[in-house]
């Protein structure tokens, strides 16, 4: 048979965890396989970039939906196991498992980012090859975002503060990472979680305030930082966190004096993305158009 869609994988790959076993991703791809009777040929078809297998792409892509729709769950990295939501579903025993069924789980719906029902039509009819391309190409940085948050919320205080020292470097401030890394760190005291160089010649510095959050901040957090800015007589502050502010204190930062930047978890995940912090690159593609200009014949 051909090669299934990662749709199809789903109900599959649900069923073969039902035992709450936990099993490497390696491990289902070998079960489904055997599942969908695919040939060796077929198991190992590459996708057009050459870097990795059609079906191990879509059993990982199954397996990432899932988990985000709270089916599966993720103990160690490479590794599933069903939850009690996944196990419910497997004993009500649906048809099939599609991006559909999952939009009735909320914490998919922020993941994926589901369109409306009557907005769910072949993008091809649509949309251009260049629409398309870049609509792919924003799903994938969405889910690389959250998965980045996940990760950085799994990691200890000091992962944390090391990883701000990195994006802050790549970014440009601190001056070199030998630098930034004896700053930061050293605050310690007063709301000050770190100092920072604006410049590599430390013409100003930046107060930091980096704290890894699951609630919202609000702002008597963000007036704590600003009063530990005045008691230093600062003027520049960064308020780093892995969850979202408040309006409010959004609207508060606006307009004091000195001048705080709030970075939340999405913006820390971005700036991660577009600063090489925490991700590789696997894969590109060029996009070209004719250079009309080569043609001109004079």
């Amino acid at each position: 048979m051909s090669i299934p869609d990662f749709q199809t994988v789903m109900l599959p790959l649900l069923e073969l965890a039902a035992d709450g076993e936990v099993r490497p991703l390696a491990e289902y791809r070998q079960a489904l396989g055997e599942h969908f009777g695919l040939t060796e040929e077929e198991r190992e078809e590459l996708l057009p970039s050459g870097t990795q297998p059609v079906f191990s792409n879509r059993v990982a892509w199954a397996s990432v939906y899932l988990q985000r729709a709270g089916l599966l769950a993720r103990p160690k990295r490479g590794f599933y196991e069903i939850t009690e939501e996944g196990k419910a579903v497997v004993q009500a025993k649906p048809s099939k498992i599609n991006l559909k069924f999952l939009q009735q789980y909320p914490a998919f719906n922020e993941f994926h980012q589901a369109k409306a029902k009557e907005q769910q039509t072949d993008a091809s009819e649509s949309e251009t090859p260049e629409e398309t391309l870049e609509a792919a190409y924003q799903q994938l940085r969405d889910a690389l975002a959250i998965e980045i948050i996940d990760q950085v919320k799994s990691c200890s205080p000091q992962f944390f503060e090391r990883l701000v020292v990195e994006l802050l470097v790549n970014m440009g401030y601190g001056g070199t990472m030998r630098d930034a890394g004896m700053a930061v760190g050293k605050g310690g005291d007063e709301g000050i979680d770190g100092i920072i160089k604006e410049d590599r010649l430390g013409l100003d510095l930046i107060y930091l305030q980096a704290k890894r959050w699951e609630g919202v901040v609000g702002r008597p957090e963000i007036q704590k930082f600003v009063g530990a800015l005045h008691g230093k007589h600062a003027r520049k502050g960064v308020f780093i966190t892995t969850s979202s502010f408040t309006q409010n204190a959004i609207d508060y930062v606006a307009g004091i004096d000195p001048k705080v930047v709030l970075i939340d978890g999405k913006r820390l995940a971005n700036f991660m993305i577009d600063f090489d912090v925490g991700v590789t690159t696997r894969e590109e593609y060029v996009v070209k158009r004719l250079d009309g200009d080569y043609f001109t014949e004079e």
